[in-house]
This record gives C-alpha cells, structure tokens and sequence, in this order.
C-alpha cells in the first residue's frame, strides 16, 4: 500500500505531500491541474524512465519520495532523484538502487494503468500476456521467453560464424575499435553515480570540511560542546525521573543517545579530513566521469548498456576467432534450445486453451456488473501451432480478444465492435481478474472513466470500491457518479503565485467533498439543487448505490 508521498520540483509541483489511505482513494480537479502528474511521479518511483525536462522551471532537481506499506508488514522507503543533466538517482530504503531494482519493487506492489491504456487493448499482442496473468502462468511464459531468446542468440551465433572471410574480417575491425574503446575506459556497474557524488563533494570540499569542523566543534571541542554539557542535562532529568517516573525512560536511553552523538562527532571528523580537495584530484574525477558519459552517449545510454555490450562484443570476438568445430557445437546447442523452446512452449499452449474459457465466462460475469450484462466474451488461438517462422517470446500460439456487446450480434474483433465507454469497462473488467488475490498491493487507475458518464459512471465506481475491498485503489476521475463512491477524496488544484504556476493537494472532509462534487456536476455555478443532488450522491455512494434523483447525466453513456 501506499501510505506517502512527496514531490518537490517535479513540472508544474512545487511542493506537495500526501498521505493515502488504505480502501478507495480519487484525485478529482480541473483538467490540466496536476493530477496525472502524481501518477507519473509514482511511475518514476517505480522505475519509468526519466527525462530532464521534468524538472521544475528554475531548480536544480526534481526529488520523489514515497513510504509503502507491504502486506507482509514493515515500511518500504523510496527516493528518486532528477536533475536537469538528465541524471538519475533511486533509493530503496536509503541504499542506492538501479532501476531495474525499483521495477522489481513495483510487480509486488503496485499496479498502474495510466491514461489512454484501455487503448493497448486494441492490440491483439497485449490479449496473451493478461490470459497468462489470469491463469498463473506468468512464470511459465518467462521460461518460454527466455528459451525462445537462448533459441534467438543461438541462431544468430551461428549465422555470424558462417560469415566469409571479407565479412568476418570487416566485423572484426569494428569490434576491435567499438571493444577498445569501452575497455580502454573499463566502467565499473553504477560507476558514474559514484563518479557524481563525488564530483560534488569535491566540488564543495571547503564548505563540507567547514560545516563538519563546526559541528565537530560544537558537539565535542568547544566550551558550550553538547556532549560535555549533557551531563548536567542528565543528572537534571534523573531528579525528575525520582519524582515522576515518566522521565525514566530517557535516563534509560541516556547511554545509547551519548554513544549516537559521539560516532557523529568523530564520523564528522573523519569525514572532513578524509575529503582531497585538491584541484588535481577533482580534474581526474571529471575526466574520469567525461570519459563515462561518452561512452553512455554512444554505447548506452545507461552504463549497464556499455558494460553488457561490451561482454556481448567480446563474445562475437570469440565466436569469429573460433575453430570450425565451434560451428557444430553451436549447431548443436541451438537444436537442444529450439527442443527446450518447445516442450515448454506446447506445455503453456495446452495450459492457456485449458484455461479461455474460465477466463471468458469470469469477464463476462464482471462485465455483466458495469452494465455490459448481455456481452459475449472468447478467446480465440490460432488453429494448430504456428509455423516456425512465427515462433517467438509468447511461444507457438497467437490469440485474440472476440466481443459481442449487443445480443444478436456476431462475435468480433474487440477493436471493431466496442465503444469508447465499453472499452473503459472491459479494461477494468480485464484489471479486476488479472489483479489476482495478493492483497495490499496498489492498483492506480489514470481516468478509468474515459468515454463513460451517468448510470456507467456509477458501476464502475461500485466496482472500484469493491475492487478496494482487496487492494488499495487510487483512481483519478472527473466523473461525481464516480468520485462518491470513494472512501478518501483529494482536490488537485493549480494556481498562479508571484507569476508562477502551483499545484496543490489537499484532502477534503465530508463538507469539502461536498462542494467538489458540486463543482463536479454544475461547474462554476454551484446553486442550492446542484449541491443538494451532490449531498445525495455522497449518501448513496457510501451505500454502494446511487438514486434516480441524484443521476445527472454529465455526458451521454457511449
């Protein structure tokens, strides 16, 4: 669950801070004031990529922090760094981490479907991986791509070796000069954040040495030094603790909280005296750091991307230099994974055919819930298993989504038949059974209400609320049918300060919901009836249900 967030500097936020709750949670505002920036700001968190032109107008960096709450219990601390250069820092639990560590975090703790995502759906490659999810084979399905990538480097090995003597040699040369290169540098993992912090405490080498001596001074050497004058503090505090036993718990703290002082003091000193602030060594760590970047700029654009594809030019080195009975050992090796690549392949062919229709008659169930009762749902594969030609990391089979909303109608396509709306809902259907049943994780939908209103909205909000029934739900919406089904509301709202531009949070109690809901339905005229009908939706909406007299139809249902 996420229980905190805070943002500092990220595009139009300057400062904002939020604590979610656990149960269903909407983000409402005017379009355009900042809501889908805090959905982005916890897609940064969770490993999304990161871009200089997300930082605050004027400032240095943009810093995200969140706390998560994992089911298993305890506190997940995250901190992601950005900076104009286009630099990017994360941190789990303040050590650092990369991003592919933060997206490892993400699959046990957070679900997020951003704007526009029900449009992926539309694509009959995205309809496999959600059946796989469903039906617990997502391990599965791993295994098959990462045979059917082993089956992949294999082929290609192969094809290299069997290059003629003017191809062979021509690839040789670039690969020497492209391997030279990266080895000339020889990058260590995570070397250039290394290389910039340092640069920066070097940079600021006189201030940080005086900033410790002072703090040294003040805590051990001076004449008011802390630590000498804790002792009257202490014998003031025990006369206390002999009268009222309230104090005894910091007598018996005392020890530990002079200990933490004294490392202080000694790290402080340490610190300062262990910094070279010599012009010579901050001209080498820039040139080092120079040197990295270079390499970045032609051969990542991540360091890790250098330090891979130096091992793979390495490895084409080998494999060009090698004997011919090189070539029938690798002919040999890519027989044994397409066989890998296939029994696991058919085993997860077998396993998805098993399990469509469960997922059909499921979705079907589900849609009948968000007002699509009479929709017909199939999976449909491919007849037979694909040709070798169009093998690939989702093994042997190809499958699509069939829909039919309307009775009567022939099942189709999902991209030919259904509406804006309908497509909202099934991608909220489709969410709802691949969210599975690990509960405290986060599910965050970005305008699930996309081309819905009126007695839709309010399904759908009924769904999301027993959808938070399991997980924790943050939704952003502009739809009030929809926003008073929530159990914690916020209002986004961005203004103008000293010619700048500001977004805000802020949670609204009962009276506060109240007139956002209004402002939701009547816009800037919030008359007596307009907020009348908002009261009721409130009231029906913490019933699960919403009444006739309080369903204006904000836009027509699809």
């Amino acid at each position: 669950m996420l229980r905190f967030l805070r943002i500092r500097n990220l595009a139009v936020i300057e400062a904002v801070e939020v604590e979610f709750e656990p149960g269903f949670n909407v983000l409402t505002g005017e379009t355009g004031a900042g809501k889908s920036i805090l959905v982005e700001a916890v897609g940064l968190l969770l490993g999304a990529r990161a871009s200089q032109d997300l930082v605050r107008t004027g400032e240095a960096q943009a810093i995200i922090e969140a706390i998560f709450e994992p089911s298993e219990g305890g506190e997940v601390v995250v901190r992601r760094e950005i900076t104009t250069q286009g630099r990017s820092r994360s941190f789990i639990n303040g050590t650092l981490a990369t991003a592919a560590a933060l997206r490892d975090l993400a699959a046990r703790l957070v679900e997020l479907h951003g704007q526009h995502e029900h449009q992926a759906l539309l694509d009959p490659l995205t309809h496999l991986p959600l059946l796989d999810h469903f039906a617990d084979l997502t391990d599965l399905g791993s295994r098959v791509g990462h045979s059917w990538a082993t089956v992949r480097t294999f082929r290609d090995e192969l094809e290299r070796s069997r290059m003629d003597t003017r191809e062979k040699a021509a690839r040789l040369d670039l690969i020497a000069f492209q391997l030279g290169e990266i080895e000339r540098v020889s990058p260590r993992p995570a070397e250039d954040d290394e290389l910039a912090t340092l640069r920066q405490v070097l940079v600021s080498a006189d201030r940080i040495q005086r900033l410790c001596q002072e703090s040294y001074a003040a805590l051990y050497e001076s004449e008011q030094a802390v630590l000498a004058g804790l002792g009257g503090v202490w014998k003031r505090v025990g006369e206390l603790a002999s009268i009222d036993t309230q104090f005894s718990p910091y007598i018996e703290a005392r020890d530990a909280i002079k200990s933490q002082l004294e490392d202080l003091a000694f790290f402080l000193r340490n610190y300062a005296d262990a910094i070279d602030a010599a012009p010579a060594r901050l001209q080498q760590v820039e040139d080092r750091l120079a040197a990295v970047e270079r390499l970045k700029r032609k051969y990542g654009p991540t360091l890790q991307d250098v330090i891979e594809r130096g091992e793979r030019l390495a490895h084409e080195r080998s494999l060009l230099t090698g004997s011919a009975g090189q070539g029938r050992d690798l002919e040999r090796e890519l027989d044994d994974a397409t066989a890998r690549f296939l029994s696991a392949a058919r085993e997860l062919s077998k396993r998805r055919r098993r399990a469509a229709g469960d997922f059909a008659r499921r979705l079907e169930g589900l849609l009948a819930e968000l007002a699509m009762d009479r929709t017909r749902f199939e999976l449909r594969f491919n007849e037979g298993e694909l040709a070798a030609d169009l093998w690939g990391e989702r093994g042997v089979d190809e499958a699509e989504f069939f829909v039919s909303p309307n009775p009567g109608e022939d099942l189709r396509p999902l991209a030919r038949i259904v509406s804006g709306g309908e497509l909202s809902r099934v991608m909220l259907a489709l969410k709802t059974l691949a969210a599975g049943d690990a509960p405290g994780r986060t599910l965050i939908f970005d305008e699930v209400d996309a081309g819905i209103g009126g007695r839709v909205a309010d399904v759908v909000g009924a769904r999301l609320r027993a959808l938070a029934d399991r997980f924790q739900v943050l939704c952003i919406t502009h739809l009030p049918q929809l926003a008073a089904h929530a159990t914690t509301q916020f209002r986004v709202e961005k203004t103008v300060r000293g010619r700048r531009t500001v977004t805000t949070v802020e949670r609204l109690d009962h009276d506060g919901r109240e007139e956002e809901i209004a402002r939701m339905m009547g816009g800037a005229a919030i008359t007596a009836p307009v907020r009348a009908g908002a009261r009721e939706l409130l009231r029906a909406g913490a019933k699960g249900k919403i009444t006739a007299k309080a369903k204006p139809d904000i836009r027509r249902d699809n």
